[in-house]
């Protein structure tokens, strides 16, 4: 793929048309705060026409460079994963106009390294032959298995699910059809571990479930499970080895769900957007963070054991301005990192304090 380098020529573009290339427009979807191979920390956030990237000048912090922008030229509903070689795959959603109306295809782009440059936009194309049905194609959602390979999934005009994956020759098999009806937007897709890939997607019949058997096998799905999932609202977490818990929110608050069980009610008051969830050890123990924007718009976090659930979650309201999604990671020595965009636009930061349990500081970074 060719790389794409900072994007002078648009910051120009927009700067003489009196709009600011650096603005922050929103907040991407899936990872958007990613810990290199290098120990350094990059966070993303899309602008008119590009993304923004700001990186750690060293692992830990807290200085950061950028924004850097990227060209992101009619690309929308862009979703960000990470595989296990730490490479940081884009993918997004491309309207373009031409004589015969919008022209829908997906795209792919992707950055090897930190502070590296991103490739170019890739087409993977459209499961579709006309152009009207190619415009009802929902946002894409993606997933990297062990070997690299990326698998995109797509929600298709009849409200099934397509799905697009790479071969082992870095060439892309043609768009497959996993079937399924009435989904809503916003495939939950995830690897694990041990190197298979699986996806959840919400239905008006319940959620569904496809789940590769094997490495490199066929996703199959299993029965529906009888559940109520706000649309948009689902992340995924490694809780155990080749095990994955699907964590989403409801009519009652937020639910996690393990394949083989009912989902558990967590509590929390949510807002409307997705959760984010990480593990880290807190206080000794093997825990799991979860952060979501609350009802007011700040951001709210909640702490529990891995896999216990059922003995409680901690949540606390940060009061700190949360607009679009939150982001976690843990940085180079293990600290929990989380980013928020608030009202004003901008991007903050905080990074966990030392002491018992999950503390963040009272002052937060401005980007």
């Amino acid at each position: 793929m060719r790389r794409s380098g900072p994007d002078s020529a648009g910051t120009a573009r927009l700067a003489a048309a009196g709009t600011d290339p650096t603005t922050v427009t929103g907040t991407f979807h899936g990872r958007w705060l990613t810990l290199g191979k290098d120990g350094r920390l990059t966070l993303y956030a899309p602008t008119h026409d590009g993304l923004l990237r700001w990186t750690e000048r060293s692992p830990g912090g807290p200085e950061w460079t950028g924004p850097e922008r990227f060209p992101a030229e009619d690309v929308a509903d862009v979703t960000i994963v990470q595989g296990a070689d730490s490479y940081v795959h884009f993918v997004g959603r491309r309207e373009r106009t031409g004589d015969q109306g919008p022209d829908v295809d997906i795209v792919h782009a992707i950055q090897y390294q930190s502070g590296r440059p991103v490739t170019e936009w890739r087409s993977l194309g459209n499961p579709y032959r006309t152009a009207e049905n190619g415009r009802k194609i929902g946002r894409p959602a993606a997933a990297v298995d062990g070997q690299g390979t990326v698998f995109v999934f797509v929600r298709n005009a009849g409200r099934g699910l397509q799905m697009r994956r790479e071969q082992k020759d870095g060439r892309w098999a043609p768009w497959q059809d996993l079937k399924g009806s009435k989904l809503t937007d916003g495939p939950i897709p995830a690897a694990t571990g041990d190197g298979h890939v699986e996806v959840v997607v919400p239905s008006q019949r319940g959620v569904l479930h496809w789940r590769q058997p094997a490495p490199d096998g066929q996703l199959t799905c299993g029965q529906p499970l009888q559940a109520d999932v706000r649309e948009g609202s689902g992340t995924a977490l490694e809780t155990a080895p080749g095990r994955l818990t699907y964590y989403w929110t409801d009519t009652d608050g937020v639910a996690a769900y393990r394949e083989g069980s009912w989902p558990v009610p967590l509590g929390g008051a949510p807002g409307d957007g997705a959760l984010t969830a990480l593990r880290t050890r807190l206080d000794g123990q093997d825990c799991t963070v979860l952060a979501q924007r609350g009802p007011a718009d700040t951001l709210v976090v909640g702490v529990c054991g891995t896999e216990a659930e059922h003995n409680g979650v901690w949540w606390s309201d940060t009061t700190v301005d949360c607009t679009g999604d939150p982001a976690l990671a843990l940085d180079a020595y293990g600290r929990v990192v989380v980013a928020v965009r608030g009202r004003d636009g901008a991007l903050r930061t905080a990074r966990q304090d030392p002491g018992p349990g999950l503390t963040l500081p009272p002052h937060w970074q401005r980007l």
